[in-house]
């Protein structure tokens, strides 16, 4: 009975076995007949597309193969498209910082604020002795001369940066600093007001470095590393605007403060400015060569041109003009307000530029502070410093953590809080708290000199807006003449109103802090309607990525 009951068993599992291996063959030869008639339909489909019929010659061309090949490789991967992308992408976040093209291009940074800040020691005496100016006279065309570089400059930053956008970033950059080197070297020739005007507005035509520095540095960096590269961007403009008055003053009428090397020297009894002039060109000169040498190619189109070349052995076209005219530029999502904000900070910053020393010169009874040449130079220096500290130790990680609008709003809610640090000072010395007044203000001002992280969360949010990274030059450059318009006008504008305020004794001397204080409350407002960078920085990678300039 057991062995019947196996047996029954037994054939019953080997029949259901059986029938079970019949209903697994016929699932696979419907599937393999579906996946058949699959690919028969796919490649009817593909056959259709690109015209295959029974007249298509069975023996083609090399070229009809070529485009037959590529256009069925192109229907397969289109697939797999997306992923590689999105892997491409994270390839791209995750990209070292080039640390020494960096530092190449801070190096680079350097010239133009040497250039700019190192007549400014002796530009008065200059003017006196070469116009035969009276003294009242010499302030107005030390003024103008000044002013002349940043006007120049306006006028030719964005042709500068279509250049870069066109013809590439190094040879733009290096024909820049060339210019610049030879300008500034043949200013301290100058032996009259008319050539110390031609000599400062060609060193202002040719100033279009910063521009191209700003765009490089964009496109070396990364999402996660832009903050930090553009904390050493500041901080080398900062070492340029420290060196350059240094250099013009140390090495100005090098007969009179250094008679044992040069009295007797006929060249530089003739041109007591030229030693200046000359060693700002050497540091120029060694510059540009070693940019010239050392610094690489960022512009895309001229990477994927070479890379193309470099494989094919052919030589690539000629790159296609920039699609976007200026004005589509601007209104570009973002782009107009960023623009505006960039303006409204540089203002701000050129504003305190031009009233501080006054202030600090200035006696306390007229609403200054009354401080020697010494404590102006010491104040000076702790404000160099500090902005140094802030961006190279703070805003890199606090730009990471509250990204570029929390760093622009956490600077606007400061900058009145930063222009009320003067009047107050002024407070404690008018009531005689002097000890308070030395412990306070280095503290005060070290912690107000964070707003200057501002400056570079800016130029952060302009490289978030760019519409493509084509127009990245010319953007720049827009931001750039618009800052140098700014930059010849302020300077001159609110140390007039200062001196007025002072003399009229409006709010005590303080007038002038609160207009700072109330332009400063405009930054605060307008921080708060920045546009949203990672949306428009995501827009314009996924247009980048589909090929639409």
């Amino acid at each position: 009975m057991i062995r019947n009951a196996v047996g029954l068993s037994g054939s019953s599992f080997f029949f259901q076995d059986k029938q079970r291996l019949t209903t697994d063959c016929d699932n696979t030869m419907a599937d393999d007949q579906a996946a058949h008639i699959s690919r028969t339909s796919r490649d009817a489909s593909f056959t259709a597309e690109i015209g295959i019929n029974e007249n298509t010659p069975l023996l083609v061309t090399g070229h009809d193969v070529s485009e037959t090949t590529t256009a069925y490789e192109s229907s397969v991967t289109a697939d797999t498209s997306g992923d590689e992308t999105q892997v491409g992408d994270a390839a791209e976040d995750d990209k070292p910082l080039p640390m020494t093209q960096i530092l190449f291009l801070c190096a680079a940074r350097l010239i133009e604020p040497i250039a700019f800040f190192s007549i400014f020691p002796y530009v008065n005496k200059m003017c006196r002795e070469n116009g035969s100016l009276e003294e009242a006279d010499a302030g107005f065309y030390s003024g103008l001369i000044e002013s002349l570089f940043s006007l120049t400059q306006m006028l030719v930053m964005v042709f500068w940066g279509k250049a870069a956008d066109r013809l590439g970033r190094k040879p733009v950059l290096v024909f820049s600093m060339a210019g610049v080197t030879v300008a500034t070297s043949l200013f301290g020739m100058a032996t009259t007001i008319r050539e110390m005007i031609v000599f400062r507005c060609l060193a202002g035509v040719f100033a279009g470095t910063i521009l191209i520095i700003r765009t490089m540095i964009s496109e070396h960096s990364t999402v996660k590393t832009q903050a930090r590269a553009f904390s050493l961007f500041g901080f080398s403009g900062n070492l340029g605007i420290l060196f350059g008055p240094l250099i013009g003053g140390v090495l100005a009428e090098p007969t009179t403060q250094y008679p044992d090397i040069f009295r007797g020297i006929p060249f530089f009894e003739k041109y007591p400015y030229a030693l200046s002039s000359f060693a700002v060109g050497a540091i120029g000169f060694v510059i540009t060569l070693v940019c010239a040498i050392y610094v690489e190619e960022t512009l895309p189109s001229k990477i994927a041109a070479r890379r193309g070349s470099e494989e094919t052995g052919i030589s690539p076209p000629a790159p296609a003009k920039a699609t976007m005219s200026t004005w589509e530029l601007i209104k570009a999502p973002g782009v107009a307000l960023v623009l505006y904000t960039s303006q409204h900070i540089a203002l701000l910053a050129f504003a305190y530029t031009a009233v501080a020393p006054v202030f600090w010169y200035t006696s306390v009874a007229l609403g200054g502070l009354g401080l020697s040449p010494l404590h102006i130079s010491l104040f000076m220096g702790l404000n160099g410093l500090s902005q140094a500290v802030w961006l190279l130790l703070v805003f890199p990680p606090l730009q990471n953590r509250i990204g570029t609008n929390g760093v622009l709003r956490v600077c606007a809610i400061a900058y009145p809080a930063f222009l009320a640090i003067p009047p107050l000072l002024n407070i404690l010395l008018r009531g005689g708290f002097t000890l308070t007044f030395w412990i306070s203000a280095p503290i005060l001002m070290a912690l107000g000199c964070g707003v200057a992280m501002s400056f570079t969360a800016i130029q952060l949010a302009l490289n978030d807006v760019a519409p493509t990274p084509q127009v990245l030059g010319t953007l720049n450059g827009l931001c750039l003449a618009l800052s140098s318009g700014v930059r010849s006008f302020s300077p001159a504008l609110f140390a007039s109103l200062f001196a007025v305020n002072a003399h009229n004794q409006w709010l005590n001397g303080h007038a002038i802090w609160v207009l700072l204080i109330i332009i400063a409350f405009g930054f605060t407002a307008v921080s708060r309607r920045m546009p949203d960078y990672d949306e428009l920085r995501r827009r314009r990678e996924r247009k980048v990525s589909a090929g639409v300039d």
